[in-house]
């Protein structure tokens, strides 16, 4: 199993992985995390060091290369606009029964929201976006074999399938739908996995600090500044980056750091207490100094626009079915992970 170890912020704790308590631990905002990376949290490096170069598609999750081949940028746009419609669409319509939330988080929530957003898509398009297939590097290429040659466009129930489904039966050519299967896995995956994540460390963060229930959105923001989900963007090395820092060399990948920007007191007063209210008057939260839940300009998060309302939409479900946290009493792990998460058990209200 693997080891914790905790860090206490303001009324709660939670149980990080020992990687990222060192991380937490360290006092400069540019070190050396290893041989090859160089850890920066510092807000007016991490403008310089996301100015020097184009993000490249390799460090991009969702529009990596697939199939062989680069992801279009028109191909790109249509995931991010059909995705769109599949979650605005999902917010319109009633959510599934809330007693799939109960269980263990972020898995349960996951689920549900997959369910939610892609459940009218048939059989095999659905399996795209099971966490059981996506864990498997066989059963996806099994289930990717299938989808290309899928014949049916309507859901079994005579339901219109999703925007991204349409993207996938849309393809011109082979390998446009190759690509629109993956596309269709990673976006869905991501969108999912990073909504639940959020969702729960909101949902620990609130009962940990017997936050009320107030103003969701608010709760979010202060979420994301917390516990990003997204707590470290990676960058490649390269000479664009040589001069920007003494520690820097051509050599160097970096790794820019959400979490320790985020609770450092230069940019946040009494930056380990959880306070929603810091976001009341804040019209636009990501031109915040020193906050970065979601990327740069020219390199944000594709779902951007998405992500709060869908996990405010999750929490209100969640809340009015009296979803409550069964454990753990008081610490709450955080794994190792590429999505930041707490972990714990709920149960849901009759």
């Amino acid at each position: 199993m693997q080891e914790m170890a905790p860090d206490t912020v303001r009324g709660h704790s939670v149980v990080f992985a020992p990687r990222i308590q060192d991380l937490l631990a360290r006092d400069t905002k540019v070190f050396r995390a290893d041989a090859r990376t160089v850890g920066v949290s510092d807000a007016a490096l991490t403008a310089e060091i996301v100015a020097a170069r184009p993000v490249l598609q390799t460090e991009r999750s969702v529009y990596k290369p697939a199939a062989g081949a680069d992801i279009p940028h028109d191909s790109a746009t249509r995931t991010i606009r059909a995705l769109g419609q599949d979650v605005m669409a999902g917010i319109r319509t009633p959510p599934p029964p809330a007693r799939a939330l109960a269980g263990a988080w972020p898995y349960a929530p996951t689920s549900y929201l997959r369910r939610w957003l892609f459940g009218s898509d048939p059989l095999p398009l659905s399996l795209l976006a099971k966490r059981g297939i996506t864990r498997s590097d066989t059963l996806s290429r099994l289930v990717d074999r299938t989808v290309t040659v899928w014949p049916n466009t309507e859901a079994a129930d005579g339901r219109s399938t999703t925007a991204m489904a349409g993207l996938i039966h849309g393809a011109a050519d082979p390998l446009e739908r190759k690509q629109a299967i993956a596309m269709y896995r990673r976006a869905s995956a991501t969108l999912c996995d990073g909504v639940a994540a959020l969702a729960g460390n909101a949902l620990w963060l609130m009962r940990a600090t017997d936050t009320p229930r107030g103003d969701l959105t608010a709760a979010l923001w202060e979420t994301l500044r917390l516990l990003p989900p997204a707590w470290m963007l990676y960058r490649n090395g390269g000479e664009a980056y040589a001069g920007l820092h003494p520690d820097l060399g051509p050599e160097d990948n970096i790794a820019l750091l959400p979490l320790l920007m985020h609770r450092h007191p230069d940019y946040w007063p009494d930056p380990l207490d959880f306070r929603p209210q810091r976001w009341a008057e804040v019209a636009d939260p990501e031109k915040t100094p020193g906050f970065m839940p979601f990327g740069f300009d020219g390199a944000r998060c594709w779902a951007k626009h998405l992500v709060v309302p869908l996990a405010e939409r999750l929490l209100t479900v969640a809340l009015d079915h009296g979803l409550t946290i069964r454990g753990p009493r008081q610490d709450a792990p955080v794994p190792l992970r590429s999505l930041l998460s707490v972990r714990f058990e709920a149960s849901v209200g009759a």
